[in-house]
């Protein structure tokens, strides 16, 4: 059947990986991957043996268009990134657009994302979050960080281990160093590891043991102020 299908694939545990998804990329006309070398050992694990494509942030504004007219003439294509969920904070975005604008058929597998269970573990308030990925590395970030500071929700970024102190430290310098604070690495590996506390705690943290593997913050939103008695009276 003619269609996008867009597949998770772990984040880390291969076991994590659906019977569904497999039964997917073994039966599409085509995979696209954002590196065939990652989906290699993905499909070696799996004993999946099917045609790959590389699509990656590099190359897919020129491609989509064409991968979605040969969807719309009959061809079930599969897309995968290197780990988690594709179009989140992955290359997937576009082509699911272009989709959608010529008609085509677009289903999404449920499965791994980094950052839910990041967020599940954190310990911090889940029922309303807000999903920020990665932040500006340069250009608006600091424009960024001070239109959070107010935000109220529980906030999910994604981050380098290279960049971890430093993003830890903007965040406190900004939101103040007693913000509670959630830092997951490595989800579903062997070293998996969570360190809660304030940032100055776990800005003290990572100082002392250098971060390693991908990395997840997940950060308190500030407390909403109470108006106090006489503020209410007055404004009546």
């Amino acid at each position: 059947m003619a269609k996008l299908t867009v597949v998770p694939t772990p984040v880390g545990n291969l076991e994590d990986m659906t019977f569904r998804a497999i039964q997917v990329l073994k039966e599409a006309d085509l995979v696209l991957a954002e590196d065939t070398r990652t989906t290699s050992i993905l499909f070696k694990h799996f004993d999946i043996q099917n045609k790959m494509q590389s699509h990656h942030k590099f190359n897919e504004h020129q491609t989509v268009e064409q991968l979605a007219a040969r969807i719309r003439a009959g061809e079930h294509i599969a897309l995968v990134s290197d780990a988690g969920t594709p179009a989140i904070s992955d290359p997937g975005f576009l082509l699911v657009r272009e989709c959608v604008r010529q008609g085509v058929e677009v289903e999404c597998l449920p499965g791994a994302t980094a950052f839910v269970p990041a967020l599940v573990v954190s310990g911090l308030p889940n029922e309303k979050f807000c999903f920020e990925g990665f932040l500006p590395q340069k250009k608006g970030r600091q424009t960024r960080l001070q239109e959070l500071a107010t935000e109220t929700r529980t906030m999910v970024f994604y981050e380098s281990p290279f960049r971890l102190v430093k993003t830890l430290t903007q965040l406190a310098e900004i939101m103040g160093a007693d913000r509670q604070v959630s830092v997951s690495r490595e989800i579903s590996k062997l070293h998996e590891e969570t360190v809660r506390g304030t940032l100055e705690e776990v800005i003290q943290h990572f100082t002392q043991q250098e971060p390693k593997g991908e990395i997840v913050i997940v950060l308190a939103g500030i407390k909403e102020q109470k108006k106090s008695k006489k503020a209410t009276e007055e404004d009546v």
